[in-house]
């Protein structure tokens, strides 16, 4: 695995893309005549497992920096974004996925409006938020921590589970289902990791990335980080087994929030 590229190398080592990427496997089958829209695809790591379920991909992004970068992984079918405004025609897809975009842009209403106009009739759009509440204490922490908005990209904090399916009833989808994962533990080891990276670790580049700058994102930066990569793959079998103990959590809803909706 050494010499994958980078992007599949850091992946293998997040809790929280690991167990967003099963839950893509169990809910998109494999097809290979759909057209599908991976919209915000930040590096290209989610694109990349995207297109092994098979069909023709676009990948879309507002960042030219991370459309450069998810290019070395993805090869080409790259689109920049301009605005909300969606550069497709109606009914181009039959599947979008917007993967932790949401929260990013300033108008979420216009995006899934024109989620919607862009989806084929019958066409299912897969949607992943961090997920929001009253009673999150990692969130409350990540500010003490002197962790803002800002330094993820993000506009606002995330969803509530009610507030997005109300936000898509309104764009005209019908909900089928939804889920949240990434409980304390495993949100705890990730935050970890985001104040590690953005106190120590992370350059200070002169553009900011819509994504924000929570790990490396780009070659040279994970190449700049290699030795504390190396460290962390080393403590890395001790976190994901600790941050199994979400199990004992069951009754506690995840900080990430995934939903599946289709146009009627």
């Amino acid at each position: 695995m050494s010499n994958a590229p980078w992007q599949l190398r850091l992946v293998k080592k997040s809790i929280k893309k690991r167990e967003k990427l099963r839950l893509l496997r169990l809910t998109v089958p494999v097809r290979h005549d759909r057209k599908a829209l991976d919209l915000g695809c930040a590096q290209g790591i989610l694109g990349y497992f995207a297109r092994q379920r098979g069909g023709f991909w676009v990948h879309a992004d507002e960042d030219l920096a991370n459309l450069k970068t998810a290019g070395d992984l993805l090869g080409g079918d790259l689109v920049q974004l301009r605005g909300e405004s969606l550069p497709f025609g109606d009914t181009s897809f039959d599947l979008i996925l917007c993967l932790d975009y949401l929260e990013h842009v300033d108008e979420d209403d216009r995006v899934l409006a024109e989620i919607f106009r862009a989806l084929k009739p019958g066409g299912r759009f897969i949607a992943v938020t961090p997920h929001t509440g009253p009673f999150f204490l990692l969130h409350k922490l990540r500010s003490a921590a002197g962790l803002r908005l800002e330094d993820f990209g993000h506009k606002r904090e995330g969803y509530s589970s009610a507030d997005l399916k109300a936000k898509l009833g309104r764009a005209g989808f019908r909900v089928e289902k939804s889920v949240t994962y990434s409980r304390f533990f495993s949100e705890f080891f990730e935050l970890l990791l985001n104040v590690a990276y953005i106190k120590f670790l992370a350059p200070h580049p002169d553009a900011r990335r819509r994504d924000g700058h929570i790990r490396p994102a780009s070659k040279e930066e994970f190449r700049a980080q290699e030795k504390s990569f190396a460290l962390y793959s080393l403590l890395y079998p001790f976190v994901w087994t600790l941050s199994r103990l979400d199990a004992l959590l069951f009754f506690q809803k995840g900080y990430s929030l995934m939903v599946w909706a289709k146009k009627n």
